[in-house]
């Protein structure tokens, strides 16, 4: 008997809500709460929420080994406009602030997916970049240093403080966030013994590390957002059939897809052609399931989102009869 294809929903403010919580215990498999975007307070609120009106179970999703944005106000950046960046949590900072000392000239940062890319050119008590491709910059979003490798650790202080609260109400699915190396899922699983485990695979390191990674761990999420600013776009669908190829010799191996299944559904009640292939796809290669983020956090038709996958899984097991 084939296992479930199972639909995976990211909370944020279009899906924290009674009828969406509601609508979720016969048509969502897992409720994810991303912390990148949550602090620790907002996590437990969100939880005991959750637990009153669904019996869905709930992943919580680490920040992991990602530098970040800290910025009040968000700004578009012309070309060749100097950039300044300070430590601290002043103007524009980084996160996490242990990250400060490790940037060093020359170094290119890609910040979020507004095509905003920095060169550092002089760095002593504050960063000095200048701007090489124009963009916007916002708070909490991904920077991603292009021209090299840093080490972060695997987990932020705030993800081992949201595994405490997911611990104390008794949550039992976990997501690592840039999973990189077999240590990683190492560490993370005498971390959580006895939880269920998801390795998001979102990084070029990750893809090349992909074989011993699976050793480890039996559950897997190709974060196709991320993946993107070390793969180019073009490249994602080569770097999507690989790991989907890789994951064919492990049977008892599971690898969900994320990122735009339904980008236009954050504003329209339909979903395009392309979309729909798009999905077909994934599931044609393997997929175990798919996950909603930006579609149910933030868009304006989380429950048609939802409805509309179904709806492709059922013409895709269908399809699978003829």
């Amino acid at each position: 008997m084939k296992q479930k294809i199972k639909i995976i929903c990211t909370l944020g403010p279009s899906s924290i809500n009674k009828t969406f919580l509601k609508f979720s215990n016969k048509n969502v498999d897992l409720l994810r709460l991303n912390m990148s975007h949550l602090t620790t307070y907002q996590l437990e609120e969100n939880i005991k929420k959750i637990r009153k009106f669904s019996k869905t179970p709930i992943c919580i999703d680490t920040e992991g080994a990602q530098i970040r944005t800290k910025v009040k106000k968000k700004k578009f950046f012309k070309l060749n406009q100097i950039v300044h960046i300070l430590q601290n949590n002043k103007g524009i900072s980084l996160y996490p602030e242990n990250v400060f000392d490790q940037i060093k000239t020359n170094d290119l940062l890609s910040v979020g997916f507004n095509n905003l890319v920095l060169k550092v050119i002089n760095r002593k008590n504050k960063i000095k970049c200048k701007v090489i491709s124009a963009g916007l910059i916002e708070n909490n979003k991904g920077v991603h240093i292009v021209n090299r490798k840093i080490k972060l650790k695997f987990l932020t202080d705030k993800d081992f403080a949201a595994i405490e609260i997911g611990k104390k109400f008794k949550i039992k699915n976990y997501a690592l966030s840039f999973t990189n190396s077999e240590s990683d899922v190492s560490n993370f699983n005498k971390l959580l013994k006895d939880n269920k485990k998801i390795y998001k695979i979102e990084t070029s390191q990750a893809i090349k590390n992909f074989k011993s990674i699976m050793k480890k761990g039996e559950n897997f999420l190709i974060d196709r957002g991320d993946l993107s600013k070390e793969v180019n776009v073009e490249n994602i669908p080569v770097a999507q059939r690989k790991l989907f190829k890789m994951k064919k010799k492990y049977k008892n191996r599971r690898i969900f897809v994320a990122t735009n299944l339904l980008e236009s559904m954050l504003n329209n009640n339909y979903p395009t052609r392309g979309e729909a292939n798009d999905i077909f796809n994934s599931l044609e290669m393997g997929a175990a399931g798919l996950v909603l983020a930006a579609e149910t956090a933030i868009g304006k038709y989380p429950i048609e989102t939802v409805m509309f996958l179904k709806k492709m899984i059922k013409s895709f097991q269908k399809s699978k009869k003829i």
